[in-house]
């Protein structure tokens, strides 16, 4: 079992209230962003684009707590920038422990092993560990040689200490779906809790636009990947969104579904488009037109995403929707390997790219942002 019972039982509980007490629109996860400086560049990325007052700049573990106390939800995914370079993270995470909230944090892992003896284990913290796919693809989405190495230590080293441990994997257009099977393997076979794993968002600020994945495209690499599926594998994510993400079934995006809160206050409208900031969650929800947004909206933003994001939780009110909608939930977890034989011709005759075309490329400019980001990683902690 990927997730722990209590972890489900706890959801489980707070959705069905919020269907019970009538609410059309709650949140599932909230996306807390205590800061957007990080110790990698990645052309995918289009969250660390910010001047060095901006990267310097930080959350307070009070206003962490206070948003997270606003929001009310069960779940707290801390991305970034990389949350490890936040000097009172530590404090941050026991904060939420404390508050029995189930804690996501997010971290590209090159900090890991010097700073776990700063947390405790628990069943409410999980490190979620960003690895792209196997060591080639990885270091070369991540720009840094080695990357891929430091990265499954950390891994390693957080789950002997008795950490849980999940991974997030991006994919990007090209991605050899057989490269990550295996990849799937070799994070089993370390141990780790549950995959995530989703298709990249065009980000306007992200240095390759080129390597995003259509719609189109998204279904046949994940159909691909998932389809005939082994039953070692265990996903951190509804199995609702992954069929979603093969093609096999249509959900609508739920942009409120994971608010995101950060040195500028609640996103509007979501994680991924940064439309204005409201200064308190009740008017994140009253003020964002949401018919505006998601792919049946016409958005030309909204047309091609298929993010976790976004469509995580609207697999998760499926699932308690109707009891259709559990059963089916029920039926996926238990006895569905999704046997596909098209999907095994689609494996069979992939062919990679020369020369890491099916990877994102990084222009010399970004590498100079990320020499950058690493010479003064020191000060920007400090703050001097």
């Amino acid at each position: 079992m990927a997730i722990p019972l209590s972890q489900m039982w706890t959801v489980a509980s707070y959705v069905v209230t919020q269907k019970l007490k009538g609410r059309k629109r709650y949140p599932l996860v909230l996306m807390l962003e205590p800061l957007f400086r990080c110790n990698l560049a990645c052309a995918g990325c289009g969250k660390i684009q910010y001047p060095a007052h901006i990267l310097k700049a930080e959350l307070t573990p009070e206003e962490c707590f206070k948003a997270v106390d606003e929001c009310g939800t069960p779940m707290v995914s801390i991305p970034g920038g990389e949350p490890l370079l936040h000097p009172k993270m530590p404090e941050i995470v026991q904060g939420l422990v404390d508050r029995k909230k189930y804690v996501y944090m997010c971290t590209n892992a090159l900090l890991l092993k010097e700073k776990l003896h700063l947390f405790k284990p628990s069943k409410y913290l999980s490190f979620s560990v960003h690895i792209d796919g196997e060591r080639e693809h990885h270091d070369f989405g991540v720009c840094r040689e080695g990357g891929y190495d430091i990265a499954m230590d950390g891994v390693r080293a957080a789950i002997a200490a008795g950490f849980r441990v999940t991974t997030n994997t991006t994919l990007f257009d090209g991605a050899d779906p057989n490269s990550v099977r295996r990849h799937f393997d070799q994070l089993t076979e370390a141990g780790v809790e549950g995959i995530m794993l989703s298709p990249g968002y065009t980000y306007d600020k992200a240095p390759d636009q080129k390597h995003f994945l259509g719609r189109a495209r998204s279904r046949k690499l994940f159909r691909s990947i998932l389809s005939n599926r082994k039953s070692t594998w265990q996903f951190n994510a509804s199995p609702i969104f992954l069929e979603f993400l093969m093609g096999k079934r249509e959900l609508t995006c739920t942009p409120w579904g994971m608010p995101t809160y950060s040195i500028f206050g609640w996103q509007k409208p979501c994680y991924l488009l940064q439309d204005g900031y409201a200064d308190t969650f009740a008017e994140l929800m009253e003020s964002v037109e949401w018919s505006n947004y998601g792919t049946e909206s016409g958005n030309p933003r909204c047309a091609n995403c298929m993010v976790h994001s976004g469509y995580e939780a609207s697999g998760v009110n499926y699932t308690f929707g109707s009891f259709k909608g559990m059963a089916q939930t029920i039926k996926a977890i238990l006895f569905d390997s999704h046997k596909d034989e098209q999907a095994n011709k689609l494996l069979n005759d992939w062919r990679p790219a020369s020369n890491h075309e099916h990877l994102v490329q990084i222009g010399s400019g970004f590498a100079s942002r990320e020499a950058e980001v690493v010479n003064h990683e020191e000060s920007l902690v400090s703050g001097d």
